[in-house]
């Protein structure tokens, strides 16, 4: 009798978890489908007011900044995509390589400074020594961006700030991402690196996410043999993401 119930106990929790997976996965389809469309939508409408106006140039180029960012935010939805097809079948490029996080970091921001245009990041090293660590570059510059965007999008400031501080201890690298967004509920601070979890709505948030990006932050973390935490004193009140990175190589209660 007893692993008839525990059979049936199986099964049910089996059942339940799949149920959850199968909402989970038709409400990512869903909201998804809507990021594609919303940009999509928008270019026409772009393009249809160019096709039959006479459109002042002033007035051009306030429409193509508009297209512009319309692109990017398609581009960004489609790059999450194939990165996490990539990276959950494990078929990425690149192999761990002893580098100093400081200047990937420095030289991220550089390179993508058009993108961060409109926000202020700050980079502090308290050692003021380099932080060396073997890393798959292109990988680790995709968690940057999640963590990045994710901190921008999430945040109703007239000028998003993040602040990115590395910390070095006897046994572990701490690199802080702390911003200034709209936080996040005691709840939510597990769940957020769930994958497709979209979290909260915020009413003055324009955007919203897909449910992949720090479901693939975390997923690169642990490929690096490291872990990624959410910190937060509660919504409004910005959040705080800490990676942290094992000097030993090992990484334990991942």
């Amino acid at each position: 009798m007893g692993v008839i119930l525990a059979g049936i106990l199986i099964i049910f929790i089996y059942n339940l978890k799949t149920y959850q997976l199968y909402r989970m996965q038709n409400s990512f389809i869903g909201n998804f489908t809507h990021e594609l469309k919303t940009p999509v939508t928008s270019l026409k409408l772009y393009l249809e007011t160019f096709a039959k106006h006479e459109i002042p140039r002033e007035e051009q180029l306030k429409y193509i900044n508009f297209m512009l960012s319309d692109i990017e935010r398609l581009s960004g939805n489609i790059n999450s995509i194939l990165n996490l097809a990539r990276i959950e079948s494990k078929v990425y490029e690149g192999e761990h390589e002893l580098r100093d996080l400081v200047e990937v970091v420095q030289h991220f921001l550089s390179a993508n400074r058009h993108i961060f245009n409109d926000c202020d990041i700050s980079v502090e090293n308290v050692s003021g020594k380099p932080v060396f660590y073997p890393v798959i570059t292109s990988l680790f510059e995709i968690l940057l961006m999640n963590i990045l965007n994710n901190a921008v999008k999430y945040n109703e400031s007239a000028r998003p700030r993040i602040d990115i501080s590395f910390n070095v201890t006897q046994t572990n690298i701490l690199i802080h991402f702390r911003d200034n967004g709209v936080g996040i509920a005691k709840g939510e601070r597990k769940k957020i690196f769930q994958k497709f979890h979209q979290g909260i709505r915020h009413e003055k948030v324009a955007a919203h996410g897909s449910g992949i990006g720090l479901y693939l932050v975390q997923h690169i973390a642990r490929l690096h043999k490291g872990k990624i935490a959410a910190e937060s004193e509660g919504e409004g009140k910005g959040s705080v993401f800490t990676l942290t990175l094992p000097l030993d190589g090992k990484m334990e209660d991942k």
